[in-house]
C-alpha cells in the first residue's frame, strides 16, 4: 500500500466518522519552546491547554513534524528520522478510551488489513479500564502493562496528561525474541500511541511515578500513528529508507554516484543522510525558514550541508541539492501540493546555499592544509581539537571530514578536546534559550491561569486608542501580587485593551494606564498566550490594585507612526514580489514609528540599485494615489480565492483578518495600519543587503522621517556642490576625479617608501656576522617597516649575501608588537638550514609564533622587548648545529 493511499484511508476513516479534517500546520509555529513542530498534537495545544475553546468536538490530521535532537544518529540507523509524518485523531471532550481504541482497532484491521493476530497492546501500569476495553479486541497475553516512562504522557510542564496505550506490531521471530514489546521493541514495532489525556500534572510528572493533582472536567483524546512505520510494515520493506517516498531519493544518490546503496556499511549511512535531510530541507524550506546561522536557519543549514557532504563521500563533485530537491517534491506534491507551487522559491533556496557551502568547502580545505602543515612541523601527529572546532564552527566544515582528511594526511583529531568545545557550545545555547523562555513566567503557567480565570482579552485598539478597564491580574518580579506600589515594575494585565502586543513584526504600543489614584507608564505589551495581553512598565504615582478601574490610553503619535509603517511593509512587500517574482517571500520584518524593515529570500543575490528604484517609485505612486485600506474578517478559503500573501510561518484560524489595499497588496495581518494609502507621505528606500544566505533585507524611512532625511541630503548635496565648485548632477564626476588623483599619490608615496627601504638592503648585506660559518643578519628594521616591506628587505638583503649560506631574520616592532621575518639563501637551504624551522629556535623569545617554506618564513609575537634576546636565540642555534 503506497503512503498516499495510507494518508488517504487514515482521513477517511476519521472524516466518516464525524471529525473535522484539519490541515497539517506549518512547521513553524509561534511557540518559544519549539524550533520546529515535533508532534501531530501542537497545533492543537491551545485547546488542550483550556487556552481557547476548540472550534470542533473532534478533529483528524496528517502533521507534517521535524525532530533534530538526534541528528548526528541519521544514517547511522535505520530508526533514526528527522522528518516524518504523524497521522492523528483528537477528540476535546467528546468521545474517550473505548472511541479511541475502537476507532484505532477498526482502521489498523479493517481499512490497512493488518493480521489482528500480529497485533499487541500496551497499557499504562495502573489502567485497568484500558485493559479490560482491549480484552475485547485481544487476549490478555498479548496486553502488557508497562510503567510511566514508557505508557504516560504529559507535556513536560504543569497541565493535562494521562495514560496512553501503544499499539505494537509484531514483525515476526527473524527480527528478534519472542515476549511483547517489553522484550524486543525492534520485532514489536509501534504504529500508534493513543493517549487518554484525563489528568492534571503537577510540578513532578507521573512519568517518573508522581500522582497526578487533579483530574480535567472533560477528558481529551490525543493519538499519534507514525505514517512512515506503518507504510515500512505495509510495503513489506525492512524501514523507511525503503518505502516509496524515501527510496526515490536513494535512487537518484545512486545515479549520481554510480555506487548501489546495500553494497557497502559506509556508502549506506550516506545515502540514508542524504533520503532523510532531503525530505526534511524542502519541507522545511517550503514552510519558509531559509539558511542562516542560528535558529531554524542553522539546523536547515547543517542539513543541507550534510547532503553534499554525504555526496561528496560518495564520489560526487557536482551540484546535487537541486536534484534531490526535485525527486522530494515529485514524491510527496500528491500531499503536500504546495511544494509544486512554491518549488521555484525552494530550488533557488537550495542551489544557492549548495553553492555557498562548496566555497566554504574550498575554503576551509585551505585552512585544513594550513593546520595540518602546522601540526606536522611541530613534530605532532594529533591535529589539536581546537583547530577541527575552529574548521567545524567557523568555517562550517564537517567534523567528519575533517577525520576523513586528517587521515588521508596520517594524522589523528583530537576527538576529546574537539567534544569538550562543542559541548560547551551546546551548553551555551541552551542557557541562553533559557534566557529568552516566554515572559518572566518561564513556563507560562502564570499567564495560562490568568487566562483560565478570566478568558481572552478583549482587544479594542483596531478602532481605539483610549478605553476603560478593569486590572484583572497584577505581577510584580513574574509573581501574581495584590498591589504595586510608586517605583514598582509591574506587569499589569486589563480585561480589555486598545494597546497592540508585539506581533508580526509591529512594535507593540506604549501609554499610560491611569486609575483614580495612581499611574502606570506602559513600555512594552506582550502576548505570553494566546489571547492574553500584558502590560509592562513602571507604577510612577500611586499604588495599583487588582479590580482597580483604569483609563488605557496609548501613544497616539507613535501608534499612527508604526501604522504607518506596517502599512509602508505591505506596499514593499509587493513591489519586491512584483519586480522579483513569487521567489521573493517575506523572511520577517519590523514595523516601528518612522521605519521599517523588509527581510525577504531572494535567491539569486542582491537586487540591482535600478530595480530597488523602481519599487521605490511605484510604492510612492501607490501613496500618492491615496487607495484606500480595508481590513477585514473573512473565512480562509475566501482569503484565498481573492489571492490574499499568507505568510510563511503563521498560523491561520478558520477565520481571518485581510488587509486590503485593492489588486496591488492583498495579506493576511493582524496588525494596525492607515485608513488609506496617502496618510503614509513618503517611502524612502535607504538600503539593501544580505542578512544571510539567500536573504536580503531592505530598510526604509516612512512619512516625516524620510522627508527629514532627504531634506538633510539635500544639505549635504548643496555643501559639497559649493565646496567643490560643481553642480549637484556633476558631484560623482568631481568625486571620482579626486579619489582617483589621491590614489596615483597613494601609489607614488609608497614607491618612494619603498625605494627608502631597499636602499638600506646593502647596508645590512655589508653588515652581515660569520655564526658557524653562515652569514647572519638578525636586526630590527629600520623605523615604519613593516609587512609587505619587510619581506621585501629581507629578500634583497638574502640576494645579496651571494651564494653563500645565508640567514636573514629581520624584526618590525610598532610598541605593541612584533612581527619577523626569516629568509634564507639556496647555499643555507642545502645546509639544511629552512626558514620555517628557524622560527621555533627564538619565536619564544619575542612571545610569538610563525611559519613557512624553507626559502621564506614569518610570524609575530608580543614582546617587542625580547627582540635581542630572540637575536641571540638564533646566534646560539646555528652556532650549535
Amino acid at each position: 500500500m503506497q503512503t498516499h493511499e495510507i494518508v488517504r484511508r487514515f482521513t477517511d476513516h476519521f472524516t466518516a466518522a464525524g471529525h473535522t479534517r484539519v490541515p497539517s500546520a506549518s512547521l513553524i509555529l509561534d511557540d518559544p519552546n519549539l524550533l520546529f513542530v515535533n508532534a501531530g498534537m501542537v497545533q492543537f495545544k491551545p485547546y488542550f491547554l483550556g487556552e481557547v475553546p476548540a472550534p470542533y468536538p473532534t478533529a483528524t490530521s496528517i502533521q507534517k513534524c521535524v525532530r533534530t535532537g538526534d541528528i548526528d544518529e541519521v544514517g547511522r540507523t535505520t530508526r533514526h528520522n528527522t522528518f516524518f509524518q504523524m497521522a492523528g485523531n483528537f477528540s476535546f471532550g467528546d468521545y474517550f478510551k473505548a472511541g479511541a481504541i475502537e476507532h484505532a482497532w477498526t482502521l489498523i484491521t479493517d481499512s490497512f488489513g493488518f493480521d489482528p493476530e500480529r497485533l499487541w497492546a500496551t497499557v499504562y501500569l495502573d489502567d485497568d479500564e484500558a485493559e479490560q476495553l482491549w480484552r475485547r479486541y485481544l487476549p490478555a497475553e498479548r496486553i502488557q502493562r508497562r510503567s510511566g516512562k514508557d505508557n504516560y504522557w504529559d507535556m513536560g510542564v504543569p497541565g493535562p496528561g494521562g495514560p496512553c496505550s501503544e499499539i505494537y506490531y509484531d514483525r515476526g521471530p527473524e527480527h528478534g525474541r519472542d515476549g511483547g514489546p517489553e522484550a524486543d521493541e525492534d520485532r514489536y514495532l509501534e504504529i500508534w500511541n493513543l493517549v487518554f489525556m484525563q489528568d492534571v500534572r503537577g510540578e513532578l510528572s507521573p512519568k517518573l511515578g508522581h500522582p497526578p493533582i487533579g483530574r480535567l472536567p472533560r477528558p481529551n483524546i490525543d493519538t499519534g500513528m507514525g505514517v512512515e512505520r506503518v507504510a515500512t510494515l505495509l510495503q513489506g520493506v525492512e524501514n523507511v529508507y525503503e518505502t516509496d517516498l524515501v527510496r526515490p531519493v536513494i535512487a537518484r544518490a545512486e545515479e549520481f554516484s554510480g555506487r548501489r546503496y546495500g553494497a557497502s556499511t559506509e556508502d549506506d549511512v550516506r545515502f540514508r543522510v542524504i533520503a532523510d535531510h532531503a525530505r526534511s530541507g524542502v519541507m522545511i524550506i517550503g514552510d519558509g525558514v531559509t539558511p542562516s546561522n542560528e535558529g531554524r536557519g542553522y539546523v536547515l543549514r547543517r542539513l543541507l550541508r550534510r547532503i553534499v557532504r554525504s555526496a561528496r563521500l560518495l564520489g560526487v563533485h557536482e551540484p546535487v541539492l537541486g536534484s534531490f530537491a526535485e525527486v522530494v517534491r515529485d514524491a510527496m506534491s500528491p500531499t503536500y501540493p504546495e511544494l509544486v507551487t512554491d518549488f521555484e522559491r525552494i530550488s533557488a533556496v537550495v542551489r544557492a546555499e549548495e553553492e555557498a557551502f562548496l566555497q566554504t568547502l574550498t575554503a576551509g580545505s585551505r585552512i585544513f592544509d594550513t593546520a595540518v602543515a602546522e601540526t606536522k612541523s611541530a613534530g605532532a601527529t594529533v591535529l589539536p581539537g581546537d583547530r577541527a572546532f575552529q574548521l567545524h564552527d567557523t568555517y562550517g566544515f564537517p567534523i567528519d571530514l575533517t577525520l576523513e582528511m586528517a587521515s588521508e594526511a596520517g594524522l589523528d583529531v583530537d576527538r576529546e578536546r574537539f567534544t569538550a568545545l562543542m559541548q560547551e557550545q551546546r551548553t551555551r545555547a541552551k542557557a541562553d534559550a533559557a534566557k529568552h523562555k516566554v515572559g518572566h513566567g518561564g513556563d507560562g503557567s502564570v499567564y495560562r491561569a490568568l487566562l483560565d480565570t478570566h478568558g481572552a482579552v478583549d482587544f479594542l485598539g483596531y478602532t481605539e486608542l483610549v478605553a476603560e478597564a478593569t486590572v484583572i491580574g497584577l505581577l510584580v518580579d513574574g509573581v501574581p501580587a495584590p498591589a504595586a506600589r510608586e517605583g514598582d515594575a509591574v506587569e499589569v494585565v486589563l480585561d480589555r485593551t486598545p494597546f497592540y502586543a508585539e506581533a508580526g513584526g509591529q512594535q507593540a504600543d506604549t501609554g499610560e494606564l491611569r486609575g483614580a489614584s495612581f499611574t502606570v507608564r506602559v513600555d512594552d505589551v506582550q502576548a505570553p498566550v494566546a489571547g492574553l495581553r500584558v502590560h509592562r512598565g513602571t507604577v510612577t504615582a500611586g499604588e495599583v490594585s487588582l479590580d482597580a478601574a483604569v483609563v488605557a490610553e496609548v501613544d497616539r503619535s507613535r501608534r499612527l507612526a508604526i501604522s504607518r509603517a506596517h502599512t509602508a511593509t505591505h506596499l514593499v512587500h509587493a513591489g519586491v514580489r512584483g519586480a522579483l517574482g513569487p521567489s521573493a517571500a517575506q523572511a520577517g520584518s519590523l514595523n516601528a514609528p518612522g521605519r521599517m524593515r523588509f527581510d525577504f529570500t531572494s535567491p539569486g543575490g542582491a537586487v540591482a540599485p535600478a530595480a530597488l528604484a523602481e519599487i521605490e517609485d511605484e510604492v510612492n505612486t501607490v501613496l500618492q494615489e491615496n487607495r484606500e485600506v480595508e481590513a477585514y474578517e473573512t473565512s480562509m478559503d475566501e482569503a484565498r480565492r481573492l489571492g490574499a500573501m499568507m505568510l510563511f510561518g503563521e498560523k491561520y484560524g478558520d477565520r481571518v483578518r485581510v488587509v486590503d489595499m485593492g489588486e496591488y497588496s492583498r495579506e493576511l495581518c493582524g496588525g494596525t495600519h492607515v485608513g488609506r494609502t496617502g496618510e503614509i507621505g513618503m517611502v524612502k528606500v535607504l538600503s539593501e543587503a544580505s542578512i544571510g544566505s539567500g536573504v536580503r533585507r531592505v530598510d526604509a524611512l516612512v512619512g516625516l522621517d524620510a522627508f527629514r532625511f532627504l531634506s538633510r541630503e539635500h544639505l549635504l548635496v548643496s555643501n559639497l556642490a559649493e565646496q567643490l565648485k560643481a553642480r549637484p548632477e556633476d558631484i560623482p564626476e568631481r568625486i571620482n576625479s579626486l579619489v582617483e588623483r589621491l590614489r596615483t599619490a597613494e601609489r607614488d608615496l609608497d614607491k618612494v617608501r619603498a625605494d627608502a627601504v631597499l636602499s638600506s638592503a646593502g647596508a645590512l648585506a655589508e653588515g652581515a656576522e660569520d655564526v658557524g660559518g653562515v652569514a647572519l643578519v638578525a636586526v630590527a628594521a629600520p623605523d615604519g617597516v613593516g609587512g609587505n616591506d619587510l619581506r621585501a628587505l629581507a629578500a634583497d638583503v638574502r640576494g645579496r649575501l651571494g651564494s653563500r649560506p645565508g640567514v636573514v631574520a629581520l624584526f618590525s616592532s610598532d610598541g605593541e608588537k612584533v612581527a619577523f621575518v626569516v629568509a634564507t639563501t639556496a647555499a643555507a637551504r642545502d645546509a639544511g638550514l629552512a626558514a620555517g624551522k628557524l622560527i621555533p629556535a627564538f619565536a619564544g623569545a619575542v612571545g610569538g609564533r610563525g611559519g613557512g617554506k624553507p626559502d621564506l618564513a614569518q610570524g609575530g609575537g608580543t614582546d617587542p622587548s625580547g627582540v635581542p634576546a630572540a637575536v641571540d636565540a638564533l646566534r646560539a642555534h646555528l652556532r650549535a648545529r
